[in-house]
């Protein structure tokens, strides 16, 4: 009875040990990779100058993540995601999520082309932020082949009063020829702190996004 009892609990602190380093392992290469990702995805330098040291976890209802340039489609991306990153809650943010590749990525006469602006969030409660655009789905035109949709979270150095137009997600107006750089540069933000990007294209859930975009 000791022999097997003490062979269950090595066995357990063996397993906890395990999860432990697996758990740490993954953290780092997570963290270590965001530098890379938005280097080979072009992002930097000609989105922004520097790279995040942490990679976002984004996460849509659909159950569909953002994972380092993925392909994901509009209808999987249709809702909000959430948004989880290292921060403290005594912290004010900054998230964006835009597409440089407007209406292509070869002819980008539109960059950029914002989807989400939220300021001024408590932490990486993005719910309880500043909504400056609301978010609207991802909606690569047909035949415009994949687009790039970069999320990019900035640490305010307080709370910041903002005096950009709000745009809902019912008008398209407004959101063309964004650079996230520029407003970084702005609201003295300096470098993300986080950030990911998935790529997509056109589906047939874009088309439900012009008509309702184009009824007002």
């Amino acid at each position: 009875m000791i022999f097997s009892g003490s062979r269950i609990l090595i066995r357990k602190l063996f397993e906890s040990t395990n999860q432990i380093l697996f758990r740490n392992k993954t953290n780092v290469r997570y963290s270590s990779n965001a530098s890379e990702v938005f280097k080979n995805h072009g992002v930097v330098p000609e989105i922004i100058p520097v790279a995040p040291k942490e990679l976002l976890k984004v996460t849509f209802p659909s159950g569909a993540t953002a994972d380092g340039g993925n392909d994901l489609t509009p209808t999987q991306v249709k809702d909000p995601p959430k948004i989880n990153f290292q921060t403290q809650s005594s912290h004010f943010n900054l998230l964006c999520l835009t597409d440089p590749d407007s209406p292509s990525r070869g002819r980008p006469t539109y960059r950029e082309w914002h989807h989400w602006l939220v300021g001024n969030i408590p932490g990486d409660d993005v719910s309880k932020g500043e909504i400056l655009s609301d978010y609207i789905s991802p909606c690569p035109p047909r035949t415009s082949g994949k687009h790039r949709y970069i999320f990019l979270v900035y640490k305010q150095g307080g709370k910041l009063t903002f005096d950009e137009p709000r745009l809902g997600n019912k008008r398209s107006s407004n959101r063309e020829y964004f650079s996230i750089k520029k407003f970084a540069e702005k609201y003295k933000l300096g470098n993300p702190i986080a950030g990911n990007l998935f790529l997509a294209e056109w589906d047939e859930y874009v088309e439900q996004i012009y008509e309702n975009l184009s009824k007002l």
